[in-house]
């Protein structure tokens, strides 16, 4: 029985890229600089002590894929003897270190044009967009309006939110408006209809997603994000991996937000879960239920936005610890025909200035019962996923990729 597997460690890059000074990140290194924080952990007053464990990661290859990617083995990454499956490292060929374009392109579809993107200053949107949804939205008025972090941009203005009835509107450096919202003072269903009304009014600036941010808590000390996110993104420009699995007669599960980031095109069941823990039962479960010719794909939101975006480097490690010790059951579940692949579809390393996204290689890790050990070295293109999983599958060769030897 041929079922594919993909799960994307959202924002576990490897460093490397070779075009990473044009975005602002030479030198960032999301998995690299993890391990050395791990290997450097010391003293009475350390938060995190000891290297990076991950011997499951690193029997598939994470660090051989990380050293050829960055030029160094991560500390703590050593491979064992006898390795698992294929393991290589992708460049990124879209135009973007964003999660759709990084989405897309391991399913397929690279993003060759560029996004819309909002100006880094304050009012950040254009002023006939904010007048539309304010006037169609019924709204008293907005806040925020300019680049910040969601997490540190609730906790300023989630207090004024509540008395005044504005929604918190604001971007960053990705294509998207995001807007936060209180589920109770302003209701979760009116902050799903006012990011629809978003989604259609920026498509004249070709933003790739609204984001609803929704939030409980009653000060600015306890408020608190919840699992009610929806992404509300653009569609893909071509039919992806996940639509030609359907078209040809297959099911695609999807994990945690893909539906939101393909815009539910290609999506036979659709598994909400809050937290990495829920996404990896999600995973299983929906393993226990795929059959001949059906792809189960997941995003591990956590490593993105609990740990990258705020900077929490030992949070960081503690998650992809975590990730490893679940990983053994998820390989035991795997039948003799089945092929899993590990990625991820952006770097967002948390010793980095900021807080958006970096702009690195990823891992492309290969196992499964029958898959022989490769060194798949650099791949050209986060498509060689979809295209090795679309051959796996036995469907027709995508436009763009080169799969690797299974």
């Amino acid at each position: 029985m041929a079922r594919g597997v993909l799960l994307v460690m959202d924002s576990v890059g490897i460093g490397g890229a070779p075009d990473a000074a044009d975005y602002g990140d030479p030198g960032a290194d999301t998995l690299g600089h993890i391990a050395e924080y791990c290997a450097r952990g010391q003293g009475d007053n350390a938060i995190r002590r000891g290297p990076l464990r991950l011997p499951e990661l690193a029997a598939l290859g994470l660090g051989l894929a990380a050293a050829g990617a960055s030029g160094r083995l991560p500390p703590g990454l050593e491979p064992p003897a006898q390795l698992r499956g294929a393991h290589g490292h992708a460049r990124e060929i879209s135009r973007g270190k964003d999660t759709p374009s990084g989405h897309w392109e391991l399913t397929g579809v690279p993003v060759t044009t560029d996004w819309g993107y909002f100006p880094d200053t304050c009012p950040c949107f254009p002023a006939a967009l904010t007048a539309t949804l304010i006037e169609r939205g019924g709204l008293p008025g907005i806040l925020g309006d300019r680049h910040a972090s969601g997490t540190g941009i609730i906790a300023e203005l989630g207090e004024e939110h509540c008395r005044s009835g504005k929604p918190i509107v604001y971007t960053s450096a990705d294509s998207v408006l995001q807007i936060a919202a209180h589920e109770q003072h302003f209701g979760l269903e009116r902050l799903y209809r006012l990011c629809e009304l978003a989604r259609e009014l920026v498509d004249a600036w070709n933003i790739g997603r609204v984001i609803a941010r929704p939030f409980v808590g009653e000060s600015s000390g306890d408020f608190r994000r919840t699992a009610g996110r929806r992404d509300y993104a653009t569609p893909p420009p071509a039919p992806t991996l996940l639509e030609r699995v359907v078209a040809a007669g297959g099911r695609v599960y999807a994990i945690g937000k893909i539906a939101d980031i393909f815009a539910h095109r290609g999506i036979s069941v659709s598994l909400k879960a809050d937290g990495l823990a829920s996404l990896l039962d999600r995973t299983l479960e929906a393993l226990g239920q795929a059959r001949d010719g059906d792809l189960v794909i997941a995003n591990l939101v956590d490593f993105d936005t609990l740990y990258g975006h705020r900077r929490d480097v030992a949070g960081y490690a503690a998650a992809l610890e975590y990730f490893d010790t679940r990983l053994g059951a998820l390989l035991a579940r795997l039948e003799r025909d089945d092929r899993l692949i590990i990625s991820a579809d952006h770097g967002n390393d948390p010793s980095w200035r900021g807080t958006d996204h970096t702009r690195e290689q990823v891992p492309v890790l290969l196992c499964g019962p029958a898959q022989t050990v490769v060194d798949a070295g650099q791949r050209a293109s986060f498509a060689d996923v979809g295209q090795t999983l679309a051959r796996h599958l036995r469907l027709d060769a995508l436009p763009v990729g080169t799969a690797l030897p299974l």
